[in-house]
């Protein structure tokens, strides 16, 4: 085992005058060598420099492990997402000027980590040969409002979060802040506010979020979205994500981007939620493969094909030579009358019918949040309240298989202007367990998306999660439709305001339409099923 040599707080200073401290990772000799750079909000001790940091030195690297912007001794002000394009390349210019710097580098590190890393990546040069990113993407807005819904639970743990590290409470404000977060939500107080009821102060990143809310042409984002510079990244590029990770949509968008460009990034996504432990060391064991073959020229231990998914319900790892996976054909599964759900088209039938009421929004159990346990649940108690509308197919007479992107098109008409539509996907189990595998939202305005028929009727499509699940024999495909899903959404007022601003909530009388000219369905993506 190589010895490391570390060096910390090794000062790095910015052009406006600010320095950054970095701890430096050095293995055995301190010659030059190839780099591996992490740019990080949450410290740079603990896991990171443990087992990260001296690591990936004892493989032979050097590592500077950096506190970004306004935190952990680093000075300036706190400014989530806007600084990180310009200080990490000036990180990087501190670098080259480092007598051990061996004329290459690598990026490396989940969530903001690897958003740090697209920050820069596209503008580093040559110089930059490898990036192992996970559970992350190159822009946080589209899962800051999913489908245009404000992701509130997400956003408010997240800012609560980097408030108390910035306040040194350092990791147990991992702890703390999922608990102060739910506190807020339950105090009844409007959305503007739940800051103040989770930390005590305004939290000027979370006000952002609301001000600037779902409008990509805001200038507030043009400095925050790396996602347009994606496929000009020449670095060899790895994705490790999870199942039921917030980020797994957007993370897919850039892999499909690299595509486009010509590259061949390796992409990993296991039975995963975004603060699972259970991807530690995968992580670490296919970003020092990652490294050495892009670093150090040893190929060796790189799989042959660079997609592998687990697929849920199989309990089986499947390595393919892209995503979507070969062979997927997408298969229509409509909503029927007498709630079925099936692959043949619907009769003529009356549409189905729920109020969402947002004074008592309809909430979720389970599903993609940040801070939080994010594993399938149990929904048969949701599955009983009378604003969710639920169809079930016919028990499966042979397994199903089912990889890749899901989404669906739904016929709606709303009494309100404004309404949110909610589809779930389950898998329910012979013993009536009912278990939700993906989900997804879409938050209709006045103006927004297809306008509505003569009769008032729109035509609605949902971007779900995508899934790796196998639907066994005898179980049974499930589908919700609701118009909620708080708090991992913010409930909608029905005025059109997205902040509810006034306090004013109008019910919503929503109707589901499922008929040979308005046929509702969810589009799953079915492959052949292996063994």
């Amino acid at each position: 085992m190589r010895r490391v040599r570390l060096q910390r707080d090794l000062p790095v200073p910015m052009p406006d005058g600010v320095t950054l401290l970095a701890d430096h990772y050095a293995p055995a000799g301190g010659g030059r060598a190839p780099v591996i750079l992490m740019r990080s909000p949450y410290g740079r001790r603990g896991l990171l420099g443990w087992f990260y940091g001296r690591g990936f030195a004892r493989q032979g690297f050097h590592v500077v492990i950096q506190s970004c912007r306004g935190g952990f001794g680093s000075g300036g002000l706190l400014d989530p997402l806007g600084d990180e394009h310009d200080d990490g390349l000036a990180t990087v210019a501190w670098l080259r000027k480092q007598p051990w710097y061996g004329g290459s580098f690598a990026m490396f590190g989940p969530s903001y980590l690897g958003y740090t890393q697209w920050a820069i990546a596209p503008y580093a040069g040559s110089e930059l040969k490898a990036m192992a990113t996970q559970i992350t993407a190159s822009q946080f807005r589209d899962a800051a409002y999913v489908g245009g819904a404000f992701a509130l639970e997400s956003a408010l743990s997240w800012t609560t979060l980097t408030d108390g590290m910035s306040r040194r409470f350092g990791g147990a404000a991992v702890l703390t802040a999922p608990r102060l977060t739910r506190r807020a939500i339950l105090s009844g107080r409007p959305v503007a506010e739940l800051d103040l009821a989770s930390a005590g102060r305004p939290l000027p990143f979370y006000q952002d979020l609301l001000t600037h809310h779902a409008d990509p042409a805001v200038p507030y984002w043009d400095r925050r979205d790396f996602s347009p510079k994606v496929g000009e990244v020449e670095a060899a590029v790895t994705m490790l994500g999870g199942w039921y990770d917030v980020f797994l949509p957007w993370q897919l968008k850039d892999y499909a981007a690299l595509r486009a460009a010509g590259r061949r990034p390796y992409l990993t996504i296991g039975p995963w939620y975004h603060i699972d432990s259970r991807h530690g060391r995968p992580t670490m064991a296919e970003a020092s493969a990652w490294f050495r073959a892009h670093l150090l020229g040893d190929r060796s231990l790189l799989r042959p094909d660079p997609v592998r998914i687990y697929v849920t319900g199989a309990g089986e790892w499947r390595d393919h030579p892209d995503w979507p996976v070969p062979g997927m054909r997408e298969q229509r599964w409509h909503l029927q009358h007498g709630f079925g759900l099936g692959t043949e088209g619907p009769l003529e039938a009356e549409p189905d019918r729920f109020r969402y009421h947002p004074a008592h929004p309809t909430p979720v159990i389970g599903g993609p949040v940040l801070l939080d346990d994010s594993r399938p649940r149990d929904q048969r108690r949701l599955e009983q309240r009378r604003d969710v509308l639920v169809y079930s197919s016919a028990a499966l007479d042979s397994d199903v298989e089912m990889i890749g992107p899901v989404r669906a098109e739904l016929f709606v008409r709303s009494s309100t202007p404004s309404v949110d539509v909610v589809v779930r996907v389950c898998d329910v189990h012979p013993d009536g367990r009912s278990l939700n595998v993906c989900e997804g939202v879409r938050r209709l305005r006045p103006g927004s998306g297809p306008g509505p028929d003569g009769e008032g009727v729109r035509r609605v499509g949902v971007d779900l999660w995508p899934m790796g699940h196998r639907f066994r024999r005898d179980h049974r495909i499930r589908v919700h439709v609701a118009a909620g899903a708080y708090p991992t959404i913010a409930r909608n007022h029905g005025t059109g305001d997205p902040l509810g601003a006034g306090g004013a909530m109008v019910p919503a009388d929503v109707e589901v339409f499922h008929s040979p000219d308005r046929p509702s369905a969810v589009v799953l993506p079915l492959c052949a099923p292996r063994g």
